[in-house]
């Protein structure tokens, strides 16, 4: 049986329930589901005017939910080179091409394998986007 090993990055937004960041499992290590939530609870790709109108934007928070991965991936050795598998939830299927559009300026044809499913909802009413992700880290190859 491999060992696990589950850790919860500092400086980063709290999961909101019972379970840590990621889990490693031998040279592979799985990615909560991660959003553009922020420490302070509030959200990337997000807009509030002053009427209280509120304006959701898919390429801000695609672009942050990708860069929490990195950062979290970090606090491992890895980055996001090491990811082979992505699962992203969108609420909205129109979202797609904003998302692909960003998503491709991180990753290409030679990166990970990746599933895209439309969801009802997501944890929070602001929130359009989730990834999940599996990275690979053997020891030869784990940076830091």
């Amino acid at each position: 049986m491999t060992e696990s090993q589950a850790v919860t990055v500092a400086g980063k937004a709290r999961p909101r329930g019972r379970f840590p960041h990621l889990c490693r499992a031998g040279d592979f290590v799985y990615l909560s589901g991660t959003s553009s939530r922020r420490p302070d609870n509030s959200f990337d790709g997000v807009e509030v005017d002053e009427l209280g109108t509120t304006n959701l934007h898919i390429r801000a928070q695609t672009r942050a939910v990708i860069g929490n991965i990195r950062d979290v991936l970090a606090a491992v050795g890895g980055d996001l080179s090491d990811v082979v598998n992505v699962t992203t939830y969108l609420v909205n299927m129109n979202d797609f091409g904003g998302y692909n559009e960003v998503y491709a300026a991180y990753f290409d044809e030679t990166g990970p394998a990746r599933t895209t499913v439309a969801v009802h909802q997501l944890p929070h009413p602001h929130l359009l986007i989730e990834i999940a992700c599996v990275a690979y880290l053997p020891p030869a190859h784990r940076k830091g």
